[in-house]
């Protein structure tokens, strides 16, 4: 599947891997809110500038909010980045092994095999609450928008 989501869908399953090869999945984090950010690669200066942005604006949420980054970096060179990023307020997690959050997520590069670059919100129902593709590669997400959502969804 490949559709774009929408505010207002239930937030589709997927399985993804974390740094220590266990599998993340839209029940790992059940019953709180979750910012997913899609990302091309950790490796690239706009998805490493984002995911510093969101782990530092992370250290202000609530308990009850959860931020996965997710992207096709092996699982290994994900926890290289959060050592040498001291990234320690977001979940780094692995879509290589299947394309799953990918193809669930309509973020699927198939002429790369990358992720493309967007954030979802999702609520402690698993309801899709906030929905930003980002049309360009080379550019950032609308950070204030979507720090706005998590503040509105999470308090």
């Amino acid at each position: 599947m490949d559709s774009k989501i929408k505010v207002g869908d239930k937030a589709p399953d997927f399985t993804v891997l974390a740094g220590d090869l266990s599998e993340v999945n839209l029940a790992t984090d059940s019953g709180k809110v979750r910012l997913l950010l899609s990302l091309p690669s950790l490796d690239t200066p706009v998805c490493d500038a984002e995911a510093k942005r969101f782990n530092a604006e992370a250290a202000g949420f609530q308990d009850n909010v959860v931020v996965y980054t997710i992207s096709c970096d092996l699982p290994f060179a994900l926890g290289r980045w959060c050592a040498a990023a001291n990234a320690n307020n977001i979940k780094t997690l692995s879509d290589h092994r299947d394309m799953s959050f990918g193809d669930a997520y309509g973020t699927h590069s198939q002429e790369f095999r990358l992720l493309s670059r967007a954030v979802f919100l999702l609520d402690q129902n698993d309801i899709v609450q906030y929905v930003q593709y980002v049309p360009e590669v080379s550019q950032h997400p609308d950070y204030d928008a979507a720090l706005a959502a998590v503040k509105n969804i999470a308090g």
